[in-house]
């Protein structure tokens, strides 16, 4: 599968989504459609639809955005030096898509790489493991487990 950022796509956001994306905005914490998502399947960029990361690797960390311990795929995931808030942060960015996700911190699961990637809600589009194949994202089926 071929993923790309087209105008179309871009036509399609919502101004939120837009803003977030385009324009690396953030959504407010808690406000997100999918931090308390609990089911199973996979979270792909909003522009692109290049796959991201898998509910499996999605933990309550309690910041208010999504966070997952690693990428699905990493080389999806682009990382950037961020220092728009007068502190050194690290921005995470689709690879395809360009699309602003979020930022990658140090301090996530020990036991499980200690990365949180701190998503805003916005920059994500979620498919649960039942409509993956139909979706084209089969071959990510064996990547998702039950929570």
């Amino acid at each position: 599968m071929t993923y790309k950022k087209t105008q179309d796509a871009i036509d399609k956001l919502t101004p939120e989504q837009y803003h977030i994306t385009q324009e690396s905005g953030t959504e407010a914490p808690f406000s997100g459609a999918l931090n308390d998502n609990k089911q199973v399947g996979i979270y792909v960029d909003i522009v692109s639809g290049e796959p991201l990361f898998a509910s499996s690797d999605k933990y309550d960390s309690g910041c208010g955005w999504p966070s997952f311990t690693k990428p699905l795929i990493s080389e999806h995931v682009t990382e950037h030096e961020d220092n728009s808030l007068g502190r050194q942060r690290v921005e995470v960015r689709s690879k395809d898509g360009d699309s602003h996700l979020g930022h990658v911190f140090t301090d996530g699961p020990e036991d499980r790489g200690g990365l949180r990637y701190c998503i805003n809600s916005a920059s994500l589009r979620f498919i649960a493991r039942e409509d993956m194949d139909a979706e084209g994202y089969g071959a990510f089926i064996d990547q998702v487990e039950d929570i």
